[in-house]
């Protein structure tokens, strides 16, 4: 994430020419659900590529690391902590390939999209600080991927609507009639 030369940028008493006007006058925030929705879906995607990265390097790690005279990866907590963030990575994917099929047919994903962001960015979060638990002292330094990708996980719950956001837009869309 450090390549994310994020700005904040002020326009004050700015006129656009109509004739460079993007859309039709009065559906900026039509236009603006439609930019969310992909954006919500590439940052689904994008906190899947974190959280299996992070469970490589703690499956790679665990078959790595010895103690008590064998390797980690033997003990069921390892394991159970291994198969819990395999199954998280997993339903990730298909809620996040749900909404994308969705908008590649052209139907509504507000909600879909809302929903795969919600989940894969908390479900990378957890991954990620479970690679870190499994790493143990090592997770917490950057000579070990896992450091980065811990870091990396926590801003997919920030940028294009915060977790709470992404919670208020599934429940309106619930709530409508």
């Amino acid at each position: 994430m450090r390549a994310s030369d994020t700005r904040e940028i002020s326009l004050q008493d700015v006129e656009v020419p109509k004739m460079n006007l993007v859309g039709n006058e009065r559906e900026g925030f039509r236009m603006a659900v439609v930019i969310l929705n992909s954006g919500r879906i590439g940052v689904s995607f994008q906190a899947i590529g974190i959280a299996q990265a992070a469970l490589n390097e703690a499956i790679k790690y665990s078959k790595e690391r010895k103690q008590f005279g064998q390797v980690i990866a033997n003990f069921q907590a390892i394991q159970f902590k291994l198969a819990d963030m395999a199954t998280r990575i997993d339903a990730g994917r298909l809620l996040g390939y749900r909404a994308a099929q969705l908008k590649d047919e052209g139907k509504p994903c507000h909600r879909e999209s809302s929903m795969a962001k919600l989940f894969c960015s908390q479900m990378a979060n957890f991954v990620c600080n479970e690679a870190v638990q499994i790493h143990g002292g090592y997770g917490y330094i950057k000579e070990y991927a896992v450091e980065r990708y811990f870091r990396d996980a926590r801003v997919t719950e920030l940028y294009e609507g915060t977790t709470e956001a992404q919670k208020m837009v599934i429940s309106r869309d619930l709530l409508k009639d």
